[in-house]
């Protein structure tokens, strides 16, 4: 898959390079803005078994 992805880039090396990071950026940004937000009341984090005493 990552070698598709870097076939398909436009440039020399490093404009591929920088273009990857740029694309690496933007889905981490996603991934914490909006995936990660919603996703997090569906995880059971916050189911505790252990009381407080």
């Amino acid at each position: 898959m990552y070698g598709w992805i870097w076939r398909h880039l436009p440039g020399n090396a490093w404009l591929k390079a920088l273009i990857s990071l740029v694309l690496v950026l933007a889905v981490v940004y996603v991934l914490f803005q909006y995936i990660f937000p919603w996703a997090e009341p569906l995880l059971p984090f916050n189911d505790v078994t252990v009381d407080n005493q």
